[in-house]
């Protein structure tokens, strides 16, 4: 089945006058949102909005350029999210990101790392609402892409929702008009990012409140959305919902969205017709001299919920593979773990799991225990094995 990018300019929803553009994004995420992954994710959703990771003003103005700002034509709507303070260097950065085709510049002013807050930006600028102002400015006046900023909800133990509302309202100023908010507080001391993301309580409602506050301002919330209803939900109140881990780990969740969240028809794409193409990308890249392991690992989610998922994923993580043809880790993968059709596998996964569950069940009740997920795989397994034998007998 052949995959075409998006047209950006006529989507069936877009006729329909529904969404706006940051109706559905995927967060950026250091070390995951690289332009593979992005390739990845396009190919399950054509409307959501994507983000780089962090690409800092430094790395751009002494870095290779080329190096974090080439991205795949398929990749659009296409954000680059920056990291910096100086306004100078701001503008300078989204002006090298319109010239590269960027859809958007995004301000990060929400990551809580202690190594973002040694270069004065990250979330440690909410303290600065003034200087963020002074960068946004000198952004808007350097290009004419949306200039947005994610941003918390507070810093540390600073909780009012008075704190938050005058930060929009002073950036607002500047002529920012989309905020991305994570609605949860960012410590600066004592939590790593990771339990940054964690352990402060969300707090939606104030996220809602921006809204109310700023009705002409496009107003995006983050932070702990899992499923579908909670984004219907979210969007009764915002104006659009940005989702991070959840959405890394789940990849075929996207596949529901552009139906769901859109209006728009499903793209009509199985998990194969993802797997082959990006096998074909993975060729592309090892033809340009990439290891086709940089795209890989993005893909290790796509078949997650499904019988066989794990072993599918091991031989994809093999290293002994690395010098393999992506195609041939693909029909190994295909051919070790995963069922000739969703049918078959589900007939074999209950049979085995019933076997399992009856060969239980004659047990004395003091020595039952759960079946596990292991159990369940290794009985299929030799089921499969057994068919192999009596079939090549």
């Amino acid at each position: 089945m052949s995959i075409n990018p998006p047209d950006q300019t006529s989507p069936a929803s877009l006729a329909q006058g529904v969404p706006n553009p940051w109706r559905l994004s995927v967060a950026p995420m250091m070390d995951w949102t690289d332009r593979h992954c992005r390739y990845f994710h396009r190919l399950l959703t054509r409307h959501t909005r994507l983000y780089t990771e962090m690409v800092t003003t430094g790395a751009l103005i002494h870095g290779d350029v080329k190096r974090h700002l080439e991205f795949n034509a398929e990749e659009h709507p296409l954000a680059l999210q920056l990291g910096g303070s100086e306004p100078a260097d701001l503008a300078h950065c989204a002006k090298l990101a319109q010239d590269w085709g960027y859809d958007e510049v995004n301000l990060n002013c929400g990551c809580p790392s202690e190594r973002v807050q040694r270069g004065a930006f990250g979330a440690c600028l909410m303290a600065e609402p003034a200087l963020v102002a002074d960068g946004v400015k000198a952004m808007r006046d350097a290009v004419s892409i949306p200039v947005t900023v994610k941003h918390r909800i507070g810093i540390d133990k600073i909780e009012s929702y008075d704190f938050v509302r005058d930060f929009v309202g002073q950036i607002a100023d500047a002529g920012c008009e989309v905020f991305i908010v994570h609605a949860r507080n960012a410590w600066l001391k004592g939590l790593s990012p990771k339990e940054n993301r964690e352990v402060p309580p969300l707090r939606h409602e104030l996220v809602y409140r921006l809204k109310h506050d700023f009705p002409a301002l496009t107003i995006v919330i983050n932070g702990g959305v899992t499923t579908d209803d909670q984004i219907t939900e979210h969007l009764r109140h915002v104006d659009g919902v940005m989702l991070g881990r959840e959405a890394y780990h789940r990849p075929w969740w996207l596949a529901r969205w552009d139906e769901l969240h859109y209006g728009d028809a499903a793209n009509g794409l199985t998990r194969p017709d993802i797997e082959a193409a990006m096998v074909s990308y993975m060729d592309r890249l090892v033809a340009q001299g990439e290891p086709w392991s940089r795209a890989s690992r993005h893909l290790l989610g796509l078949w997650n919920g499904t019988p066989g998922a794990r072993h599918w994923r091991q031989v994809w993580s093999d290293h002994r593979r690395k010098l393999d043809a992506p195609a041939d880790v693909s029909r190994a993968a295909r051919r070790e773990a995963l069922p000739q059709n969703v049918a078959a596998s589900r007939e074999e996964f209950n049979a085995a799991a019933e076997r399992l569950t009856q060969g239980m069940a004659r047990l004395d009740a003091s020595n039952l225990q759960p079946i596990s997920e292991d159990e369940i795989e290794a009985e299929v397994q030799a089921t499969r094995a057994t068919r192999r034998t009596q079939q090549s007998a």
